[in-house]
């Protein structure tokens, strides 16, 4: 008798075994009766006829897709190397499964395509400055053909631009030319502005004779400080006028007298 009984054990546990399916909180089952497309099942437990009922497994987590390297030439000739991350998701689970094949695949071949033609119609300069705009641009494109396959593409990053040497090494040199530039017109503009305070310096001295008299005895105070074997005695020329005024008399006086 038991004997007879163990077949049907199998033939039950088998049936439970295909009839009984778990599906994790992220993932969806699209369920197919006879070739035709039911519903799409899950998360929880989930039950199939047996040899009548498949079911395909999706999931609807982020994903994360590194696109392979594209070599672009972009508008102004320059050949680079570009290469990006998408991140997706399926939002709906039976397009993904009947309207594309290998939707994963699929999202790879239209990114590297869209990645070679937008980078081809921007300027290198775009592609280093401003690429936030570039990403915006191939989101926008990507979601829009990608709607119809339940896909949802929710960002897009370049990773790297590699350029070629000598492109790299020609931006080094305008950016250290770049660099002198700027040196130059802030060291033109400190000269500017001392030339400026000596203007009013000399206005204030030329106004107030007397600062000049201090600035002289703050000098002599600065060079009386310092350990100097030679010290230099700086004299106003207003203090020679009046040697060189009588100079100037006893010259012409002897002249008329001669």
């Amino acid at each position: 008798m038991l004997i007879n009984m163990i077949p049907i054990v199998v033939i039950v546990v088998l049936f439970l075994w295909s009839a009984i399916k778990v599906l994790n909180e992220y993932e969806r089952g699209v369920i197919f009766r006879l070739g035709r497309v039911i519903q799409a099942k899950g998360p929880g437990l989930i039950i199939l006829i047996p040899v009548i009922d498949k079911m395909v497994k999706v999931s609807l987590r982020l994903v994360a897709m590194d696109v392979d390297p594209q070599d672009v030439i972009t508008r102004d000739n320059v050949s680079v190397k570009v290469n990006a991350v998408i991140y997706f998701r399926v939002v709906d689970p039976i397009k993904a499964i009947i309207e594309v094949e290998q939707y994963n695949y699929a999202m790879s071949q239209l990114a590297q395509t869209t990645l070679r033609s937008v980078c081809g119609q921007a300027e290198l300069d775009e592609l280093l400055a401003d690429r936030e705009k570039i990403n915006s641009e191939l989101q926008e494109i990507l979601d829009t053909h990608t709607d119809p396959w339940g896909v949802k593409v929710a960002t897009v990053e370049l990773k790297h631009i590699d350029l070629p040497q000598e492109m790299q090494r020609a931006m080094a040199r305008q950016a250290e030319a770049e660099r002198e530039r700027r040196a130059k017109i802030i060291h033109a503009e400190g000269e500017f502005q001392a030339s400026a305070k000596l203007a009013e310096a000399s206005t204030v001295i030329q106004d107030h004779p007397m600062a000049l008299q201090l600035r002289y005895l703050q000098t002599m105070r600065e060079m009386a400080s310092e350990n100097n074997s030679t010290t230099i005695f700086p004299f106003p020329i207003d203090m020679f006028k009046p040697f060189l005024k009588l100079l100037g008399e006893k010259g012409e006086g002897e002249k008329t007298e001669g």
